[in-house]
């Protein structure tokens, strides 16, 4: 059965180092969290707010592996007043275990979506 789990974080700040690490921390928790596997991995799309342009999310996590995962990044559409430095992710998998998939926002996201975010 093919899933979708979403995640995010806020990012320290606008830098190359800041985006790998936060890439980094946000997929691993995420995959860690929902059991999911490299292998069972369909697609991954990052979202990134228009103050995070210093380094793609897509091509930070490609340097961490996942090199048959189609990985994907677009700039997330403005909406005045919106939270700034957000990374979002959404990570399509195949799995046959039951129960929905959990969310994770992290670092300041969670307010993003308090009725998704679980406490850890």
């Amino acid at each position: 059965m093919v899933k979708a789990v979403r995640g995010a974080i806020k990012v320290k700040c606008n830098s190359m180092e800041s985006i790998k690490f936060s890439t980094k921390r946000l997929v691993g928790i995420l995959l860690s969290e929902n059991s999911i596997g490299e292998d069972s991995i369909v697609s991954i799309i990052f979202s990134v707010t228009k103050d995070l342009n210093t380094y793609n999310p897509a091509t930070a996590l490609r340097t961490a592996g996942f090199a048959e995962v189609p990985l994907f990044c677009v700039q997330e559409a403005f909406i005045e007043k919106q939270a700034s430095l957000i990374l979002r992710v959404l990570v399509t998998y195949n799995s046959e275990s039951p129960g929905k998939p959990l969310p994770v926002y992290l670092d300041g996201a969670e307010n993003l979506r308090p009725d998704l975010n679980l406490q850890r």
